[in-house]
Protein backbone atom coordinates (compact mmCIF):
# COMPACT_ATOMS: atom_id res chain seq x y z
CA UNK A 1 0.00 0.00 0.00
CA UNK A 2 2.92 2.10 0.54
CA UNK A 3 3.89 2.31 -2.94
CA UNK A 4 0.45 3.47 -4.06
CA UNK A 5 1.81 6.75 -2.29
CA UNK A 6 4.86 7.27 -3.79
CA UNK A 7 8.39 5.56 -3.79
CA UNK A 8 8.53 3.55 -0.30
CA UNK A 9 11.97 2.82 1.75
CA UNK A 10 12.36 -0.42 2.07
CA UNK A 11 14.00 -0.80 5.66
CA UNK A 12 10.55 1.02 6.73
CA UNK A 13 8.65 -2.51 5.94
CA UNK A 14 10.99 -5.01 7.54
CA UNK A 15 9.96 -8.31 9.38
CA UNK A 16 10.54 -11.75 10.24
CA UNK A 17 7.97 -14.06 8.60
CA UNK A 18 7.34 -17.39 10.46
CA UNK A 19 4.43 -19.81 9.16
CA UNK A 20 3.84 -23.35 11.56
CA UNK A 21 1.17 -25.64 10.02
CA UNK A 22 0.43 -28.38 12.16
CA UNK A 23 -3.46 -28.89 13.75
CA UNK A 24 -3.12 -25.31 14.66
CA UNK A 25 -1.85 -23.28 11.81
CA UNK A 26 -0.10 -20.22 13.58
CA UNK A 27 1.57 -17.03 11.27
CA UNK A 28 4.14 -13.99 12.45
CA UNK A 29 3.94 -11.13 9.32
CA UNK A 30 4.53 -7.99 11.82
CA UNK A 31 5.61 -5.32 9.51
CA UNK A 32 8.67 -2.90 11.76
CA UNK A 33 10.16 0.19 10.42
CA UNK A 34 13.76 1.28 10.16
CA UNK A 35 14.16 2.23 13.33
CA UNK A 36 13.86 -1.51 14.79
CA UNK A 37 16.37 -2.71 12.13
CA UNK A 38 20.34 -3.69 13.02
CA UNK A 39 22.32 -5.16 10.00
CA UNK A 40 25.76 -6.09 9.94
CA UNK A 41 27.79 -8.86 7.78
CA UNK A 42 26.91 -11.73 9.99
CA UNK A 43 23.52 -10.74 11.84
CA UNK A 44 20.43 -8.88 11.32
CA UNK A 45 17.83 -7.92 13.48
CA UNK A 46 14.42 -6.55 13.10
CA UNK A 47 12.12 -6.06 16.38
CA UNK A 48 12.70 -8.38 18.63
CA UNK A 49 13.88 -11.24 16.70
CA UNK A 50 17.37 -11.89 15.08
CA UNK A 51 19.54 -13.95 12.67
CA UNK A 52 23.30 -14.45 13.41
CA UNK A 53 25.75 -16.44 11.24
CA UNK A 54 28.72 -17.92 12.83
CA UNK A 55 30.17 -19.07 9.55
CA UNK A 56 28.85 -22.68 9.58
CA UNK A 57 25.43 -21.85 11.30
CA UNK A 58 22.39 -19.66 10.58
CA UNK A 59 20.95 -19.12 14.36
CA UNK A 60 16.83 -17.71 14.09
CA UNK A 61 15.70 -16.34 17.05
CA UNK A 62 11.75 -15.89 17.08
CA UNK A 63 10.41 -13.57 19.06
CA UNK A 64 6.75 -12.49 17.95
CA UNK A 65 3.28 -12.17 17.96
CA UNK A 66 0.90 -14.35 15.37
CA UNK A 67 -1.86 -12.67 13.29
CA UNK A 68 -5.13 -12.20 13.41
CA UNK A 69 -5.05 -14.11 16.79
CA UNK A 70 -2.62 -12.80 19.03
CA UNK A 71 -0.17 -15.33 20.68
CA UNK A 72 3.18 -15.34 21.49
CA UNK A 73 5.75 -17.21 19.05
CA UNK A 74 9.07 -17.67 20.62
CA UNK A 75 12.28 -20.11 20.28
CA UNK A 76 15.11 -21.20 18.30
CA UNK A 77 15.77 -22.19 14.81
CA UNK A 78 19.47 -23.10 13.39
CA UNK A 79 20.25 -23.83 9.87
CA UNK A 80 23.17 -26.08 9.09
CA UNK A 81 24.03 -25.54 5.34
CA UNK A 82 25.87 -28.78 3.41
CA UNK A 83 27.26 -26.02 1.70
CA UNK A 84 27.04 -21.61 0.10
CA UNK A 85 26.37 -21.67 -3.56
CA UNK A 86 27.38 -17.85 -4.71
CA UNK A 87 25.71 -18.43 -7.48
CA UNK A 88 22.94 -15.35 -8.12
CA UNK A 89 20.28 -15.94 -10.84
CA UNK A 90 18.59 -13.32 -12.80
CA UNK A 91 15.05 -13.20 -13.15
CA UNK A 92 14.27 -10.89 -15.81
CA UNK A 93 15.84 -9.45 -19.06
CA UNK A 94 16.68 -5.97 -17.62
CA UNK A 95 18.53 -7.55 -14.57
CA UNK A 96 16.02 -5.75 -11.79
CA UNK A 97 15.24 -9.19 -9.64
CA UNK A 98 18.05 -11.65 -9.15
CA UNK A 99 17.47 -15.46 -7.07
CA UNK A 100 20.32 -16.94 -5.29
CA UNK A 101 19.70 -20.62 -3.49
CA UNK A 102 22.21 -19.87 -1.22
CA UNK A 103 21.18 -23.41 0.76
CA UNK A 104 19.55 -25.84 -1.08
CA UNK A 105 20.82 -28.55 0.95
CA UNK A 106 20.82 -28.09 4.65
CA UNK A 107 19.49 -29.31 8.08
CA UNK A 108 16.98 -27.66 10.01
CA UNK A 109 16.79 -27.65 14.00
CA UNK A 110 13.53 -26.22 15.53
CA UNK A 111 13.42 -25.61 19.16
CA UNK A 112 10.40 -23.11 19.86
CA UNK A 113 9.09 -22.58 23.46
CA UNK A 114 6.00 -21.27 22.53
CA UNK A 115 3.91 -23.52 20.97
CA UNK A 116 6.16 -26.52 22.61
CA UNK A 117 7.46 -27.75 19.40
CA UNK A 118 11.04 -29.69 18.72
CA UNK A 119 12.01 -30.79 15.09
CA UNK A 120 14.62 -31.51 12.51
CA UNK A 121 14.83 -32.23 8.92
CA UNK A 122 15.88 -31.45 5.90
CA UNK A 123 15.94 -27.39 4.95
CA UNK A 124 16.38 -24.62 2.31
CA UNK A 125 17.56 -21.08 2.19
CA UNK A 126 17.50 -18.80 -0.65
CA UNK A 127 16.85 -15.24 -1.46
CA UNK A 128 15.37 -13.04 -3.69
CA UNK A 129 16.41 -9.13 -4.24
CA UNK A 130 15.36 -6.94 -7.19
CA UNK A 131 15.58 -3.00 -8.08
CA UNK A 132 11.47 -2.41 -8.80
CA UNK A 133 8.42 -4.23 -7.28
CA UNK A 134 7.08 -7.51 -8.42
CA UNK A 135 4.23 -6.81 -9.95
CA UNK A 136 5.87 -4.28 -12.51
CA UNK A 137 8.60 -7.14 -13.95
CA UNK A 138 6.52 -10.16 -13.59
CA UNK A 139 2.79 -11.64 -14.16
CA UNK A 140 3.34 -14.68 -12.06
CA UNK A 141 5.78 -17.40 -11.17
CA UNK A 142 6.10 -21.14 -9.91
CA UNK A 143 8.75 -22.56 -7.76
CA UNK A 144 9.03 -26.39 -6.74
CA UNK A 145 11.93 -28.07 -4.60
CA UNK A 146 12.37 -31.65 -4.58
CA UNK A 147 14.72 -32.88 -2.02
CA UNK A 148 16.65 -36.25 -3.55
CA UNK A 149 18.41 -39.17 -2.04
CA UNK A 150 21.71 -37.42 -2.92
CA UNK A 151 20.58 -32.94 -2.57
CA UNK A 152 17.82 -31.91 -4.50
CA UNK A 153 16.25 -30.89 -7.66
CA UNK A 154 14.32 -26.94 -8.01
CA UNK A 155 12.55 -25.64 -10.66
CA UNK A 156 11.67 -21.78 -10.64
CA UNK A 157 9.66 -20.40 -13.69
CA UNK A 158 8.56 -16.82 -14.01
CA UNK A 159 6.12 -15.21 -16.84
CA UNK A 160 7.31 -11.80 -17.08
CA UNK A 161 5.13 -8.40 -18.13
CA UNK A 162 7.54 -8.49 -21.51
CA UNK A 163 5.71 -11.64 -22.47
CA UNK A 164 8.63 -13.88 -22.11
CA UNK A 165 9.23 -16.69 -19.94
CA UNK A 166 12.37 -17.67 -17.23
CA UNK A 167 12.42 -21.61 -16.62
CA UNK A 168 15.20 -22.63 -14.50
CA UNK A 169 15.71 -26.45 -13.39
CA UNK A 170 18.57 -26.86 -11.31
CA UNK A 171 20.72 -30.06 -9.70
CA UNK A 172 22.13 -29.45 -6.34
CA UNK A 173 24.20 -32.45 -5.18
CA UNK A 174 24.84 -33.48 -1.52
CA UNK A 175 27.13 -30.18 -0.86
CA UNK A 176 25.09 -27.65 -2.02
CA UNK A 177 26.54 -27.40 -5.19
CA UNK A 178 24.50 -25.65 -8.16
CA UNK A 179 24.36 -27.11 -11.60
CA UNK A 180 21.84 -26.17 -14.48
CA UNK A 181 19.84 -28.93 -16.22
CA UNK A 182 17.29 -29.13 -18.90
CA UNK A 183 13.74 -27.90 -17.55
CA UNK A 184 11.44 -31.07 -17.29
CA UNK A 185 8.16 -31.10 -19.11
CA UNK A 186 5.14 -29.22 -18.20
CA UNK A 187 2.87 -30.46 -16.12
CA UNK A 188 -0.36 -28.52 -14.26
CA UNK A 189 -1.62 -28.90 -10.81
CA UNK A 190 -5.34 -28.08 -9.99
CA UNK A 191 -5.90 -24.69 -9.46
CA UNK A 192 -6.73 -23.29 -6.28
CA UNK A 193 -10.23 -22.84 -4.33
CA UNK A 194 -8.65 -18.87 -4.85
CA UNK A 195 -8.58 -20.14 -9.46
CA UNK A 196 -4.66 -19.73 -8.65
CA UNK A 197 -3.08 -21.38 -11.53
CA UNK A 198 -0.58 -23.90 -10.18
CA UNK A 199 2.49 -25.24 -13.57
CA UNK A 200 5.44 -26.78 -12.34
CA UNK A 201 7.46 -30.01 -14.00
CA UNK A 202 7.78 -33.23 -13.98
CA UNK A 203 9.90 -36.32 -15.54
CA UNK A 204 8.14 -37.34 -18.86
CA UNK A 205 5.19 -40.43 -18.07
CA UNK A 206 4.88 -38.59 -14.55
CA UNK A 207 1.84 -36.29 -13.51
CA UNK A 208 2.36 -34.47 -10.00
CA UNK A 209 -0.24 -34.64 -7.30
CA UNK A 210 -1.16 -32.34 -4.84
CA UNK A 211 -1.00 -33.86 -1.05
CA UNK A 212 -1.26 -30.97 1.17
CA UNK A 213 -2.31 -27.52 0.91
CA UNK A 214 -0.55 -25.36 3.18
CA UNK A 215 -1.11 -21.73 2.46
CA UNK A 216 -4.30 -21.03 -0.44
CA UNK A 217 -4.53 -17.07 -0.52
CA UNK A 218 -6.13 -14.77 -2.84
CA UNK A 219 -2.81 -14.47 -4.95
CA UNK A 220 -0.47 -17.06 -3.50
CA UNK A 221 -0.58 -21.30 -2.77
CA UNK A 222 1.76 -23.27 -1.04
CA UNK A 223 1.02 -26.96 -1.41
CA UNK A 224 3.32 -30.27 -0.59
CA UNK A 225 3.29 -32.31 -4.28
CA UNK A 226 3.70 -36.11 -5.15
CA UNK A 227 6.37 -35.36 -7.90
CA UNK A 228 9.16 -37.02 -9.97
CA UNK A 229 12.62 -35.39 -11.03
CA UNK A 230 15.50 -35.83 -12.23
CA UNK A 231 14.75 -39.81 -12.01
CA UNK A 232 13.51 -40.25 -8.91
CA UNK A 233 10.15 -39.88 -7.18
CA UNK A 234 9.89 -37.38 -4.53
CA UNK A 235 7.86 -35.02 -2.51
CA UNK A 236 8.05 -31.55 -3.15
CA UNK A 237 7.22 -27.91 -1.68
CA UNK A 238 5.35 -26.24 -4.49
CA UNK A 239 4.59 -22.26 -4.65
CA UNK A 240 2.78 -20.53 -7.35
CA UNK A 241 2.55 -16.37 -7.04
CA UNK A 242 -0.02 -14.29 -8.92
CA UNK A 243 1.39 -10.53 -9.20
CA UNK A 244 -2.10 -9.31 -10.94
CA UNK A 245 -3.48 -10.73 -8.28
CA UNK A 246 -1.24 -9.16 -5.33
CA UNK A 247 -1.32 -5.90 -6.97
CA UNK A 248 -5.10 -5.56 -6.98
CA UNK A 249 -6.71 -3.04 -4.34
CA UNK A 250 -9.01 -5.48 -2.65
CA UNK A 251 -5.83 -8.01 -1.82
CA UNK A 252 -4.11 -4.73 -0.80
CA UNK A 253 -6.65 -3.91 1.46
CA UNK A 254 -6.66 -7.43 3.00
CA UNK A 255 -2.79 -7.88 3.85
CA UNK A 256 -3.04 -5.24 7.08
CA UNK A 257 -5.01 -8.23 8.95
CA UNK A 258 -2.50 -10.67 8.16
CA UNK A 259 0.63 -8.50 8.42
CA UNK A 260 0.32 -5.51 11.26
CA UNK A 261 2.46 -2.79 11.61
CA UNK A 262 4.36 -2.09 14.30
CA UNK A 263 7.14 0.63 14.86
CA UNK A 264 9.13 -1.32 18.08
Amino acid sequence: MARRRGPADPLNHCGLNVALYGRKRRWAMTERGRGTVQRGDAQLRIGPSALDWDGATLTIRIEEVTAPVPSRLRGVVRIRPAGINPRRFTLDAAGRHRWQPIAAVARAEVALESPGLRWSGPAYFDTNDGDSPLERDFVDWDWCRAPLREGAAILYNAQRRDGTRQSLALRVDGRGSVQEVAPPPPALLPRTRWGIVRPTGADAGHQPRVMRVLEDAPFYARSVIETHLLGEPALAVHESLSLDRFAALPVQMMLPFRIPRRWT
